[in-house]
């Protein structure tokens, strides 16, 4: 038998029951002592004499209760601080620290895993041109400097590169090599993706990768669908765990595993994608890991969701060297839940990954800015117009961008051998994108190279090769390269997004922005066009994601121009607002209606709503429905142990799993019993007693009884039939509650219950 200590919120729902005193009346029988093992954890445990009730571990894609994990939590703490003595000093100095330990763990393993992965990634790209003659395993720059991870950095070395041999001289045999290691690493990469499939079993809007599969009985149409967990950014799971549901394994060690590996060779191939998105989802798994150590965190929903925004802004940390960026980008992206105390630590865990980072220094340079930028020149107020310029084709671009890939995925993503064979999906764009980008100089490198050569400051001493272009008098190819570099940046992310590998759309908007800010640079003599692709990046990263105050701080931190924040800002700005127009949901946000997962954004929800003027009544579930779902306890305060089975089957063909049994006396409302609970009291703890048998709901257990009053909720939260739908959305988003009981106004007769799932389907309806 697994031990109490290690509940999690996935565990499966294990023949175990809580070692409560009212069950000693199930001992009538002679082998009942091994149903008194128990599952439920020992803050559960504690909370068996309160009206609350237990609950056992959350299961498979259900709501979390936030209200109950934050009384647990309380109990818990009470009990810790209720010690006296050395023994409870040192407890409650414990309970005190272990948000900042995990926190300071969780950052300096993500940065080791970021160190891992930015190594190896800058290797195998470079193996698609040639190989380095001392040490195979170093890259290009690493050969042909003595730049070199976890060393000193020394400068001016020269470029001499007699140590890296190209695969060969001609320009067709170098092409065909490109285009080869880029399939090779393409198929590589979405085949271990692949090894991450996972069906869940049930959904709100959306089929996933599958068509929508009936589920016969229930109200609403229920699917079941399946998902590659180390595929995409993770972003979109990572705030629909966030907020409050469960998504089972996503953040195992298997995925984080995966999905570093996955990410390597899909960067090596030069897709439009990028590694900052997958780094995120790895630093939130390093921070469920950690937590699954701390007692705080390993059995309380709510405290491992703090934690869990807390470890998100370690991978911005490290994907970018911006620590104070991804604190914000954790604040107003990822998370739903983000008090003062969750930001602290934020900032320690990203300040940890930030130093250990450096320390390790991946790149060679021994600094955490990427794209260190000097242009030793300021704008003048005329040029707000060209930065306001940037801004409007950075939304136009990401509002198109959005559009389009969402409607790539509706589409081309639907045809059965696309959607079989996800790995022949990856061929193709890898296909595509080595045939479209070889050609070009300026994208056959690596996403972030391309925007170092892009932001480059052409004013003083430099031999780069976009400099020797524009040092030219005839600059006509120069300038189409750069518009045949916009406009396929363009098209090839659109494709990529959303394919069976680990990727991100962070570095490649930055690219199509720098691309096209450096072309508007081309006609501005008075400043470096290198300033213009800098803010160009911007304006276009905003358009696709709609991030602002975050996105700023993270360009601040990734060339360290501080100088040209207020640019960035109008940009930023203009570009959301021109997106918004075009279409009012980012990339994350119609990644996830593609997806289909329950997410309910409390803001977006409240807009909906307001033009509706409904109110909670139009989400009372049908009669049948409610006949199913409502049991009528006698005064005795049992029931049939049939009635029970048959209504419990009755939920399970509804396939919500996070539905229950809503319990009424006389017409009043007395307590709520779970599906998961139900289950558990009738299956498990019920096999020694016969159909035949009387089940006690309410009131205080005698010997002989088979009880399951300890799972009842004696304190559900009500709303009123008639009350506007905006004070259910409130409840839902601000409370996190798991259901609302809906009662009669002026009779205050239970008429009906709302779980958050049957919300945000109705949610997702409106949208259309």
């Amino acid at each position: 038998m697994p031990d109490v200590e290690h509940a999690t919120e996935r565990s499966h729902l294990l023949p175990h029951l809580a070692h409560d005193r009212r069950l000693s009346a199930v001992q009538h029988e002679a082998d009942a002592d091994s149903i008194l093992s128990t599952h439920v954890s020992k803050e559960e445990q504690l909370l068996a004499s309160t009206s609350v009730g237990e609950r056992l571990p959350y299961n498979d894609y259900t709501t979390i209760d936030w209200l109950h994990d934050l009384v647990k939590d309380s109990c818990r703490s009470r009990v810790i601080h209720a010690q006296i003595g050395i023994r409870g000093a040192l407890g409650s100095a414990f309970e005190s620290g272990q948000g900042w330990i995990a926190s300071a763990l969780i950052g300096i393993l993500t940065a080791c895993v970021a160190f891992c992965v930015d190594v190896a990634e800058a290797t195998v790209s470079d193996w698609k041109i040639g190989y380095c003659s001392t040490n195979i395993f170093s890259n290009r720059e690493s050969c042909c400097t003595n730049r070199h991870p976890l060393g000193t950095t020394k400068t001016n070395l020269g470029e001499d590169c007699s140590a890296w041999h190209i695969w060969t001289d001609d320009y067709w045999e170098a092409f065909g090599i490109f285009v080869g290691f880029a399939l090779a690493f393409g198929i590589i990469s979405s085949s271990f993706t692949m090894l991450t499939k996972s069906t869940l079993p049930s959904a709100a809007p959306g089929h996933g990768d599958k068509p929508p599969r009936s589920i016969k009985g229930g109200d609403q149409g229920v699917v079941g669908k399946s998902m590659y967990l180390a595929a995409g950014s993770g972003i979109p799971e990572i705030k629909t765990i966030l907020s409050g549901f469960v998504i089972p394994h996503f953040l195992d060690l298997k995925v984080l595993i995966i999905k570093a590996i996955g990410a390597i060779f899909a960067v090596a191939t030069g897709m439009c994608l990028g590694k900052e998105g997958p780094f995120v989802h790895i630093a939130t798994c390093v921070a469920y890991l950690v937590g699954m150590l701390f007692p705080k965190y390993n059995e309380n929903g709510r405290k491992m969701r703090e934690l869990l925004s807390a470890g998100c802004s370690a991978g911005l940390s490290v994907a970018f060297g911006a620590p104070i960026g991804g604190v914000l980008f954790s604040y107003e992206e990822i998370s739903t839940y983000f008090p003062r105390k969750v930001l602290w630590r934020a900032f320690l865990c990203s300040l940890f990954a930030a130093m250990v980072l450096k320390a390790l220094n991946p790149t060679g340079t021994g600094k955490l800015v990427l794209f260190e930028t000097n242009y030793g020149s300021s704008y003048s107020p005329i040029h707000y117009l060209v930065f306001i310029l940037l801004g409007v084709a950075g939304g136009l671009f990401g509002g198109v961008f959005c559009k389009t890939n969402f409607w790539w995925s509706k589409t081309f993503r639907k045809y059965a051998i696309i959607s079989r064979y996800p790995v022949f999906e990856v061929f193709l764009v890898v296909l595509a994108t080595g045939l479209l980008q070889y050609p070009n100089p300026m994208t056959r490198e690596p996403g972030d190279t391309i925007i170092k050569n892009l932001l480059v400051d052409c004013r003083g001493e430099s031999d780069a090769w976009v400099c020797q272009q524009e040092a030219k008098d005839d600059r006509s190819k120069y300038v189409g390269w750069l518009v045949y570099g916009t406009l396929v940046k363009l098209i090839l992310t659109i494709i990529t997004f959303g394919c069976k590998v680990p990727s991100g759309i962070i570095i490649p908007a930055l690219d199509a922005g720098a691309f096209f800010g450096r072309l508007v640079g081309q006609w501005i003599t008075t400043i470096s066009p290198g300033i213009f692709a800098m803010v160009g990046a911007a304006a276009f990263l905003a358009g696709v994601s709609r991030m602002t105050i975050s996105l700023c701080v993270i360009m601040f931190e990734l060339t360290g121009e501080l100088e040209y924040i207020v640019p960035h800002m109008i940009a930023i700005l203009v570009a959301k607002w021109v997106a918004d127009a075009l279409e009012k949901d980012g990339v994350y946000d119609l990644a996830q209606a593609v997806l289909g997962h329950p997410f309910l954004d409390a803001d977006h929800a409240m807009h909906l709503v307001q033009g509706e003027q409904e109110i909670v009544q139009r989400l009372i579930p049908p009669k049948q429905t409610m006949q199913d779902i409502t049991v009528d306890v006698p005064k005795d305060n049992k029931i049939s142990k049939r009635v029970l089975d048959d209504k419990l089957e009755k939920l399970k063909e509804r396939g919500l799993m996070d539905a229950g049994l809503v319990l009424i006396q006389d017409g009043m409302l007395q307590g709520y019993l779970a599906e998961g609970e139900l289950d558990f009291g009738l299956n498990t703890l019920g096999m020694h007693w016969d159909s035949t048998s009387r089940v006690r709901l309410l009131g205080e257990a005698e010997e002989g009884d088979l009880d399951l009053s300890m799972f009842v909720d004696r304190t559900p939260l009500t709303i009123c039939a008639k009350a506007p739908m905006e004070y259910l959305v409130e409840m839902f988003g601000k409370l996190g509650l798991r259901y609302v009981c809906v009662v009669e106004e002026g009779s205050g007769k239970l008429v009906g219950v709302i779980i958050k799932k049957r919300l945000v389907v109705w949610l997702e309806s409106l949208k259309h």
